[in-house]
């Protein structure tokens, strides 16, 4: 599992021992008898799908759940054999890729079933049906859709293994409605286990929140998903801390240019910024088109273990900071992350940019090469040395 080498002194940090930490911590919670899907949509919420795929299923877990196709092919051929569910919709002419992968689709239209068996020929394709209690984005409304669409599906080119909903505001204080889609869940899946007699019908029905929160509700399998990276999906689920977390994602960057201004002198574009006196300002290599966009000029990275603040817009391959002192080039800049007793969090940038801590490594962009620590260790083979020594332990 070792990456290209890369040529700029900016990286993102994945631990895959604190993913593994995350799901020994929702196991503790389940049911013996209630498995896990990992959801590796979005190159793994940013943190790279195949390597935190491999870690997820070397710790135990059933399957994975990704969005597209395309996604679920590329676990394919990178030599993955396990349980794979696209849980969007997929077109209908390219069902005969899904089934000749062994990929599980999703399903809630009479109509795409009508088409999608056109495509089969001789094969069978894995669905899973998905029901929307409450969400308002994909599935089946009502028990006359499951009826009509469970008819459909009876035929040799399908084959059912499972059906799904997503909760909306499993991560709020208020569970009013969180019961009230339960319910709608429950009442669906009564009709669809009248109708398909087979007990390996995979039930799943929690996210991250709710699998966290409601365990006794949870069917046969969860999708853990944001918090298998170490995040809590609201700030109401991190402040009761259903169960413990470890965040797995980290990003670095270290000083290319250290100069000592005057008074007076303009940083960056527009010259928003103004030395006031005397200061040493920093110069470190990442921008917006590595997604640390315009919007963070008020937050502050750490370095030598002291927080200090950005100065000056941020441009598209720089920013500046404003330093206590003279630091050497090569000095590790943490842009998310700890060192020494000083920590900038995915929920601190989240906060900055009003957005939400699922957004932040989702938007840290390809340019930003990812490394991995596994068992303590760099898995890096070709920058094993580089890293090792100038990260800070």
């Amino acid at each position: 599992m070792s990456l290209q080498p890369f040529y700029r002194d900016s990286w993102c940090e994945v631990n895959l021992d604190a993913i593994q930490y995350n799901i020994k911590q929702l196991k503790q919670v389940l049911s013996d008898d209630t498995e896990i899907f990992a959801v590796v949509k979005g190159n793994a919420y940013g943190h790279g799908d195949i390597q935190v795929a491999n870690a997820a299923l070397e710790e135990g877990v059933y399957g994975l759940a990704v969005t597209l196709l395309d996604e679920a092919l590329k676990l394919r051929e990178a030599g993955i054999k396990a349980p794979i569910l696209v849980m969007s919709w997929v077109r209908p002419e390219d069902v005969k890729l899904a089934a000749e992968n062994d990929i599980t689709v999703t399903v809630f239209q009479k109509e795409w079933v009508e088409q999608a068996k056109v495509h089969l020929f001789n094969q069978t394709l894995s669905v899973h049906i998905k029901i929307d209690t409450g969400m308002g984005r994909i599935g089946i409304r009502t028990l006359e859709e499951m009826e009509d669409l469970i008819k459909e599906l009876d035929d040799s080119h399908f084959k059912v293994t499972g059906a799904f909903t997503h909760f909306a505001t499993a991560d709020e204080e208020d569970e009013s409605y969180y019961r009230n889609q339960q319910s709608r869940f429950t009442e669906c899946i009564g009709m669809l286990k009248s109708y398909v007699k087979d007990d390996n019908i995979v039930i799943h029905s929690g996210n991250s929140a709710a699998s966290m929160r409601y365990p006794n509700d949870m069917f046969d399998a969860v999708r853990f998903g944001i918090s298998m990276y170490g995040l809590y999906p609201s700030p109401f689920v991190k402040q009761i801390q259903p169960i413990d977390l470890q965040p797995a994602f980290s990003l670095h960057s270290k000083l290319i240019h250290v100069k000592k201004l005057p008074a007076g002198e303009g940083i960056s574009y527009g010259k928003t910024y103004e030395t006031q006196g005397e200061e040493w300002i920093g110069t470190v290599p990442v921008g917006y088109a590595d997604g640390w966009i315009r919007r963070l000029h008020t937050q502050h990275v750490i370095i030598n273990g002291k927080k200090m603040p950005i100065v000056g817009r941020i441009c598209m391959d720089q920013f500046m900071v404003r330093l206590d002192g003279p630091y050497p080039v090569g000095e590790q800049v943490t842009l998310i992350g700890r060192q020494g007793d000083e920590e900038v969090t995915v929920d601190d940038i989240a906060d900055t940019l009003e957005t939400i801590t699922y957004e932040i490594p989702c938007s840290i962009s390809y340019r930003v090469p990812r490394v991995y620590v596994h068992n303590q260790e760099i898995m890096d083979v070709e920058n094993k040395l580089y890293l090792e020594k100038n990260r800070l332990k």
